[in-house]
């Protein structure tokens, strides 16, 4: 155990002393090199089975998030079938509990099919589910939210919100900005996000539900949740990694920049980091959204939504903020760690990550895990070189 101490960025709050079972795996490590980190935890991802199985797996997605340091990750349920009842339910639980390497906590649908028109078993989901989320739609109807608060509320469980009005898409696939505009691209305007986040926070005032926002992306919505935080209401919130280091005009016309919520303005951008540093934003979730290449390679139009981020996120904000000093490594840590944990109750465990801070590499998707290959990173060069990753005591990853 002594030569484990000496390994840097061990912090006992956060993960605790490697447990006596990895000391000898790490001795064959120069402690000087190397550091040593908690086991990252994603609110937001999507390892679409069942019914999707074609973009990713359970296994692949599991084995792409051990990859990037991660040992806890809460699934999407725009699954087929959705989960809205136990039934269906229990086919993610089933496979997860096949073939999962890393500990994966599904989300259960606020709704039927995810159709916002009636309300699932919320009460019979509630002892096997994360929390409640239509992810990948808003739910419109004021009636329906309110009594998916009260209910989730009754429960105990968090409601996690895809903020998005449906009227006022208008058929955008990309930021209603610059690019679109220099470009002919029909735009998604950010009122649409954060409009219906201002309503669902009204709704949590008068209900006192935990609640969450997911992938956040404009200015206004850093604003209102700063503003819903101060008055004491129980909201937190979550962005990406493309947010916080991409703007509008990073844009290509290729399907790997094409996601839901879009990448918006540098002023958007600025107002995200500023949330990150100020405390608004409370964790970094990569939405890691995997399609195949058929699907990605229609362009900015026709692609589906979507891009893959867990094998990147780490490298991602540790060379873009942390060594550019807009943000501390404990800061980050706050962000991949420990905020999401303590937010939804997700313990530690014997669970971390070894890196080689100094290993500078190019992103080729081609080397991804993840069966999705769609990345808006594909050939920056990065910091940050993932080892091993340990779940439970037990090596989940080892880098070749």
């Amino acid at each position: 155990m002594n030569g484990v101490q000496k390994f840097k960025n061990i912090s006992a709050p956060m993960g605790g002393i490697v447990s006596d079972s990895m000391a000898q795996v790490l001795s064959s490590f120069d402690s000087d090199k190397y550091s040593l980190f908690p086991g990252f935890c994603d609110v937001h991802v999507h390892f679409r089975e069942p019914g999707f199985s074609y973009k990713e797996t359970i296994a692949s997605g599991s084995h792409a998030a051990a990859a990037g340091g991660y040992t806890h990750v809460c699934t999407m349920p725009n699954l087929n079938p959705v989960p809205d009842s136990v039934e269906h339910l229990k086919q993610q639980l089933d496979l997860i509990e096949d073939s999962a390497c890393i500990h994966v906590y599904p989300y259960g649908a606020i709704t039927v099919g995810e159709q916002g028109q009636v309300m699932a078993d919320l009460e019979g989901m509630a002892s096997h589910v994360i929390g409640f989320s239509d992810d990948g739609r808003g739910v419109q109807s004021d009636d329906m939210m309110r009594q998916a608060m009260r209910r989730a509320k009754a429960l105990g469980k968090m409601i996690v919100a895809h903020c998005e009005v449906n009227d006022l898409l208008k058929g955008g696939y990309i930021h209603d900005g610059e690019y679109a505009a220099a470009h002919g691209h029909r735009g998604i305007c950010s009122e649409s996000e954060w409009a219906q986040i201002a309503r669902d926070l009204e709704l949590v005032k008068e209900i006192g539900c935990k609640y969450h926002v997911c992938h956040i992306s404009t200015k206004e919505s850093v604003e209102i949740i700063r503003k819903a935080k101060a008055e004491g209401v129980d909201v937190t919130c979550e962005t990406g990694p493309h947010y916080l280091v991409m703007n509008d005009m990073d844009l290509q016309e290729d399907g790997r920049f094409k996601m839901n919520p879009p990448i918006r303005s540098e002023e958007d951008r600025k107002a995200l980091v500023e949330g990150i540093v100020d405390g608004t934003i409370d964790m970094i979730a990569t939405d890691h959204a995997p399609h195949s290449a058929e699907e990605k390679a229609k362009g900015l139009e026709k692609s589906s939504f979507g891009v893959v981020g867990i094998e990147t996120a780490f490298p991602v904000m540790y060379t873009c903020l942390v060594k550019t000093g807009i943000i501390t490594m404990e800061r980050l840590k706050e962000l991949l760690v420990t905020n999401a944990r303590a937010r939804f109750g997700i313990p530690m465990g014997d669970c971390w990550s070894l890196w080689d801070l100094n290993e500078e590499f190019t992103v080729d998707p081609e080397n991804f895990v993840s069966m999705g290959k769609a990345t808006p990173f594909a050939g920056w060069k990065l910091f940050g070189k993932c080892l091993l990753t340990v779940c439970d005591g037990k090596i989940v990853y080892q880098s070749k």
